[in-house]
């Protein structure tokens, strides 16, 4: 007997067959379509345990079509995938019921473990979204590690779960924090961030949770606080690492218990807010200081969601220049473009400052410079002005070698560190720095010995001088495409 009744619809007959060929190996009976007036017909009539579907279709955008289908079959399980990789993408196939996203290129293995947990998952009537119908799109980026974020934020913007953001300043935490407010149960709520640094931090505790006339001096009225601003919506707890210990306490004691008092307060006052949490620090350090509670940590880290620094997907570059320049030229100044050889100087630079830092880059461009087209002398000459940039330059302190010198590989690495430190001068780079080094020593490495043996993982395995295993899970760690030997 067959494990259950799939239907695929993609008007790619290549991915048709694909996807027929591999949910038939896995025990599915399978039945295609390359449009979506079949697809709603079967659907209608009660065919099919589960539904995996493009979006794009020839007749029809399943977009459209997915509200019709769960007004009749609320518990029928569907499948989006899609090559418009996009925050959007994944948030409309939430909302309109979807029970995954998946973008496209995707792995058959992680197709087929979703299709298995659709299937044995307890029947319910899934509960259906709302579109906010807002085209603004808060996130930019088709990088596999931006593809993650995407789906892990479709899968909570239908809850309240409390999140912890990490990442480097200037990834975009606020713009998470924003979007899984704007697109969540709680939109119709006041969103009220606040930035623990920028907190003197004697009135941080008065900050969040308000304060009585009298409490202490200058208190000459009562005022709310930020947990009372935000009733109803969310709460955004910016460089949380940065909290003291006795403002610790007491969010703790709102977690646990949905109440606090105010500052020269009696009466606790009951509390209705969703709490997301943002760090660029290592809390787990801070925890083995003493500086930060063990408590409180676990109480955030419910849904711990890290973003990628932008020198780790260089290839969201294009897509965050062209969506920025939109920006300033809705703002008044001139369309502006770059050419190629500019393109690849900025994805080639490694960003300490993240997105801001490139953001802030194109506004500069926008303004400064008089022609449409921005050309590599311009992109050159810019970023001889940043730090990072200067450090290149240093000869001896991290700088290239002169021409015709070679370069040893311990002299590439001293330089690329020198690259790290060198652009944060004022700070040290948030901690993690060994390991997210090492990971990105590795991928070039074990990537060049795939190349080089046409994908043999036997070969490269030897070449490298590692266990063959060992191998193959870096190689799923690190989310290296292999080349297959067409032999």
């Amino acid at each position: 007997m067959p494990n259950g009744h799939i239907i695929v619809a993609d008007d790619d007959a290549a991915i048709r067959t694909v996807l027929n060929q591999a949910l038939s190996r896995a025990g599915y009976e399978v039945r295609s379509t390359g449009n979506c007036a079949t697809l709603w017909r079967w659907v209608a009539e009660g065919a099919g345990d589960l539904v995996i579907t493009d979006v794009v279709m020839p007749d029809e955008n399943v977009f459209d079509l997915l509200p019709r289908i769960k007004r009749v079959r609320p518990e029928l399980p569907i499948i989006v995938m899609s090559a418009q990789n996009t925050f959007m993408t994944a948030i409309r196939a939430s909302e309109r019921g979807a029970y995954e996203y998946l973008p496209k290129p995707f792995d058959l293995k992680e197709l087929i473990a979703i299709v298995g947990r659709a299937l044995s998952r307890p029947r319910g009537t899934a509960p259906a979204g709302t579109d906010p119908g807002n085209e603004d799109i808060p996130l930019v980026g088709r990088s596999p590690a931006m593809q993650e974020i995407y789906r892990a934020l479709a899968r909570l913007m239908p809850t309240d779960l409390t999140v912890m953001i990490t990442g480097e300043s200037g990834t975009g935490k606020e713009l998470v924090a924003r979007a899984l407010h704007d697109y969540g149960r709680r939109r119709t709520g006041p969103f009220v961030p606040v930035n623990m640094a920028a907190i003197p931090r004697d009135l941080i505790e008065s900050e969040l949770f308000g304060h009585e006339k009298g409490a202490f001096t200058g208190a000459l009225s009562r005022s709310a606080g930020r947990f009372e601003q935000a009733e109803g919506g969310t709460l955004f707890l910016d460089e949380i690492g940065d909290m003291p210990m006795e403002a610790q306490t007491r969010l703790l004691r709102v977690l646990q218990q949905g109440e606090y008092t105010t500052v020269g307060g009696r009466v606790p006052i009951k509390t209705n807010v969703r709490i997301i949490a943002a760090t660029n620090k290592d809390l787990r350090v801070s925890i083995q200081q003493g500086i930060f509670r063990e408590d409180l940590f676990f109480r955030l880290n419910v849904v711990p969601l890290r973003l990628p620094a932008l020198r780790e997907r260089s290839e969201d570059v294009p897509d965050l220049i062209r969506h920025f320049f939109v920006l300033v030229e809705r703002e008044g100044l001139s369309r502006k473009q770059l050419d190629g050889e500019a393109m690849e100087r900025l994805k080639r630079y490694r960003w300490p400052g993240n997105v801001r830092e490139l953001e802030n880059l194109v506004r500069r461009l926008a303004a400064l410079y008089p022609q449409e087209t921005i050309t590599g002398p311009v992109i050159e000459a810019e970023l001889d002005t940043l730090p990072l940039a200067q450090s290149q330059q240093n000869g001896t302190a991290g700088g290239r070698k002169p021409s015709g010198e070679a370069e040893t590989l311990s002299g590439a690495v001293e330089r690329h560190l020198a690259e790290y430190f060198g652009g944060y001068r004022d700070t040290l780079p948030p901690p993690g720095l060994y390991h997210r080094i090492l990971r990105e020593i590795e991928g070039p490495l074990i990537g060049a010995a795939l190349a080089a043996t046409r994908g043999n993982q036997i070969r490269a395995a030897e070449l490298l001088g590692v266990n063959r295993n060992t191998l193959r899970k870096k190689v799923r760690d690190l989310d290296l495409q292999v080349f297959r030997n067409a032999r």
